[in-house]
């Protein structure tokens, strides 16, 4: 890349990513300074094409950053009326009482959201003050001042399939920074780099994840309940893995409905996918759907190591926010208001240094208010759920995770700190040494085929660019992978994007990247580590309505 001549343009800050965390930090500047350069580097299509969320958001984060938001007409329409947590068995139910939790997981006052919608209202904004918002921009590398991050390079179009520079070649720009603030979401590949070359994570936990998965289904006006928010847990995942779903009756008679899989499960013959399909089977899930129709599908990692897992925020000349740096609320099901906390808090320590004529150099402030301000204090009171759950399974983990959420709401925890152990990657077992899963075949009614529901994602690439899922070597998905783990790609993909096809009585990995819904799960549970998710070209992927 060094050899390419690209023309450059410079900026007090260059954010990438147009999520919540980087849309609060832009306003959050320009509310500051009216006359300081902002700049947002989007790679969908259009800002909120690649947001997908629960979601129920906390408005705290929006609170703080415009206090007027309902006067300015945020999208913000159904408050949370009712709260309901259900144990699932395979046709029945029950009811776990709110009463005895603690009142961090109370939804009152939070509100049902499509947070694409809410971003794309917090770009118009931004841009009112003045922010520069470039959609269908990839930032596909970072640029190095010596040890520094000085920027960016966006916009690169035109390469062929094998990587060479095609005909309509347009080599980008840089975009420099006085800070460069990254803000991709979950397992960004710009801060995959960081994370690595600063050794961000040195001393921490690794980070853990889930794949969650969504349908926004229409339903019979009669059985809508707006503002009625629903979590479940046991069926139909059992002791295969965690995680659970959700069910929100959002408005327009819309329900918003989501299936999370921890993906720290050990055996590779479970498919994701197909679980949330099974799930939408239950009685309970199966007469609310019924006479209904599915409008939208969409995937995505989600961070849940918590405040043991979030690395160094930053590093010589930016920071790291929202999910990039993991700041998810696992048992609240929440990112949101924390990465328009972490967005607010960067803003005002770059705002400070730029008054006093720093720039390039590490913001300590932003690293000190996140660990010790609103967003280590809501991490750190449910820092033992996650891996309670993970080493003692469902029932303990309701008990005990609890109990400490209830004494850290007074201060103290009676497990201190846990640890999480291995990375997700590495808790994948032999396949040798578990029974393969028999799952239903869809029905077309309430449950689909993985390629049916893609085109739910209204997902686009370019077919003649490169694939932009890396192998780092080439031989081990049919070398390792298949011997040893039954090649758990074709499973854990939400999108269908990997197959092993049989070619001249050869076994061959095959790569639809065109399928891709930037998920980014198969960079995070590939069990040898082979896979690297990368940036395709600017607007390409999914083209979420209002995820």
């Amino acid at each position: 890349m060094s050899d390419i001549e690209r023309e450059s343009m410079e900026y007090d800050v260059v954010i990438v990513g147009a999520g919540p965390a980087g849309l609060s930090a832009a306003i959050r500047l320009k509310q500051l300074d009216a006359d300081l350069s902002v700049v947002v580097l989007e790679k969908g299509s259009e800002v909120g094409a690649h947001i997908l969320s629960g979601a129920v958001l906390d408005p705290s984060g929006l609170n703080r950053l415009m206090p007027d938001w309902k006067e300015k007409g945020a999208p913000l329409n159904v408050p949370v009326k009712h709260d309901n947590f259900l144990l699932l068995g395979e046709a029945g139910k029950l009811r776990i009482p709110n009463w005895p939790m603690p009142p961090l997981m109370n939804n009152h006052g939070n509100y049902i959201v499509s947070m694409g919608n809410v971003c794309r209202w917090m770009a118009e904004q931004a841009e009112a003050l003045g922010v520069e918002i470039f959609p269908g921009m990839s930032a596909s590398a970072l640029v190095y001042d010596g040890d520094r991050v000085k920027g960016v390079v966006a916009g690169e179009f035109g390469k062929e399939s094998d990587g060479s520079m095609g005909p309509n070649y347009e080599p980008g720009m840089e975009l420099h920074g006085k800070y460069v603030f990254i803000a991709e979401g979950v397992r960004g590949s710009l801060a995959k780099q960081l994370i690595a070359k600063y050794a961000l994570s040195k001393d921490k936990c690794p980070q853990k994840f889930g794949l969650g998965m969504k349908e926004i289904w229409e339903i019979d006006p009669d059985k809508h309940r707006e503002g009625t928010v629903t979590h479940t847990m046991g069926w139909p995942l059992g002791g295969n893995a965690g995680g659970g779903s959700f069910i929100y009756h959002f408005e327009n008679n819309q329900v918003l409905i989501g299936f999370v899989v921890h993906l720290n499960y050990s055996n590779p013959h479970l498919y994701p996918y197909m679980e949330f399909q099974r799930f939408k089977h239950h009685p309970v899930v199966a007469e609310l759907l019924k006479g209904g129709k599915r409008v939208a599908y969409g995937a995505r990692a989600i961070s849940e190591g918590g405040y043991q897992s979030v690395p160094k925020v930053t590093f010589p000349g930016g920071v790291l926010l929202g999910c990039s740096a993991g700041l998810v609320n696992v048992p609240r099901i929440k990112g949101n208001h924390n990465a328009m906390h972490s967005g607010i808090e960067a803003a005002e320590a770059a705002y400070a240094a730029l008054q006093a004529g720093r720039e390039g150099d590490e913001l300590t402030a932003y690293e000190d208010t996140l660990r010790n301000g609103v967003i280590g204090k809501d991490l750190k009171k449910v820092r033992n759920v996650k891996p309670l759950w993970s080493k003692l399974g469902l029932f303990p983990s309701l008990a005990l995770g609890g109990l400490d959420m209830w004494t850290n709401t007074l201060g103290f925890s009676v497990f201190g700190t846990m640890k999480h152990g291995k990375n997700d990657a590495k808790a994948t077992g032999e396949a040798a040494k578990f029974k393969p899963i028999d799952y239903p075949r869809p029905d077309g009614k309430l449950s689909f085929d993985r390629l049916t529901n893609v085109a739910f994602s209204f997902t686009n690439h370019e077919e003649s660019q490169p694939a932009h899922l890396k192998l780092t070597d080439p031989t081990i998905p049919i070398t390792v992978n298949v011997p040893i783990y039954d090649e758990p790609a074709q499973r854990y993909c939400p999108a269908g994007v990997y197959e092993v096809v049989e070619k001249d009585g050869k076994k061959e990995f095959v790569i639809n990247f065109q399928n891709c819904v930037h998920c980014k799960t198969c960079d995070v549970k590939d069990p040898s580590e082979n896979i690297t998710w990368t940036t395709p070209q600017g607007g390409d992927g999914p083209n979420y309505p209002n995820m």
